[in-house]
């Protein structure tokens, strides 16, 4: 594995606030060698769906596009191991509706 994914409350005023507040998670991903930042991930309630519980995006830097996939899935493996209540949703990545089996 080359990343490790930390809370992110500073990079932005609203990221601070949504994240001190447990409205929204925003998340930074490092590669675990450099501590280089090379993506985000973001935890926040659905804006339009009252199927789901929370909806991830993520994105790494395009020189890490590789990585892409293996971020959500990781992502989601650990949203469903640590919060296996929540119904997750990933925009532009899969059908809205409940989270598959882990």
């Amino acid at each position: 594995m080359t990343k490790r994914i930390v809370p992110d409350g500073f990079t932005a005023p609203r990221h601070a606030r949504d994240f001190a507040e447990g409205t929204g998670f925003t998340f930074t991903v490092l590669d675990v060698h450099t501590a280089e930042v090379i993506g985000c991930v973001y935890v926040y309630p659905p804006r339009d769906d009252a199927n789901v519980d929370v909806t991830v995006r993520s994105w790494v830097r395009a020189d890490r596009a590789g990585l892409d996939s293996l971020l959500h899935k990781e992502v989601r493996a650990w949203l469903a191991r640590d919060w296996p209540q929540w119904t997750v949703s990933s925009p532009g990545r899969e059908p809205r509706g409940p989270r598959p089996p882990a």
